[in-house]
């Protein structure tokens, strides 16, 4: 495996360990960490858009969020190292911040506007870049992930929507923002392209 890829895919996982970490918490000392999720307009719980995304309301929260958040990070980190962080700065804080601003009156928490954030800013910056490794990998992230276009409007009661929303917004806006200062993978060259160029030369000083 390629040594950049192992680190993305290790850095994703321990991600998602930590969230299983901080739900084992909640479930068996009974922190009621949801008092740590966005409450939007109110100005105690502005700073729970660091915590929110960190926080879910059950196992089935968890283990929904952490298999499309280890594909789409290991991605992420591995395909666009450059711009991968500001990049997650942008979705971590601007949906909160949209959330808080902009949500209705509950407690709003999970990583699905990562996810989200993540999911767009992929299939986004293949369409912006347009070079092979990123159009493949837009491909593929829509193909698995293609239904969060539909759960970014409103639904069922109890979802926050409007996580999935803005962060769905953020990874287009960082997409923008960002995804060019990666630089276009390297273009592979062959031995035969090199006998290609120079029996085309040869044909080109015959007919002179």
């Amino acid at each position: 495996m390629d040594s950049s890829l192992r680190r993305a895919a290790i850095t994703a996982l321990i991600t998602v360990t930590t969230l299983c970490l901080i739900e084992l918490l909640d479930r068996v000392m009974q922190l009621e960490l949801y008092r740590f999720g966005v409450y939007p307009r109110s100005l105690s719980d502005l700073p729970n858009i660091l915590s929110a995304p960190l926080i879910h309301g059950s196992w089935n929260h968890v283990l929904s969020n952490s298999f499309p958040l280890i594909i789409l990070l290991t991605a992420l980190l591995y395909a666009y190292p450059r711009s991968a962080i500001p990049s997650l700065a942008l979705i971590y804080i601007g949906s909160g911040i949209c959330v808080w601003l902009f949500a209705r009156e509950s407690y709003h928490y999970g990583a699905s506007g990562l996810t989200h954030g993540m999911m767009f800013y992929i299939f986004t910056s293949g369409i912006l870049r347009r070079d092979r490794r990123s159009i493949a990998l837009s491909m593929i992230v829509f193909f698995l992930y293609g239904g969060m276009i539909w759960s970014i409007f409103p639904q069922e009661p109890g979802i926050s929507y409007e996580s999935h929303f803005f962060g769905a917004a953020a990874g287009v806006i960082a997409a923008f923002a960002f995804s060019r200062r990666d630089p276009a993978p390297r273009k592979k060259h062959y031995d035969w392209e090199d006998e290609d160029t120079a029996d085309d030369t040869g044909q080109q000083h015959d007919e002179q």
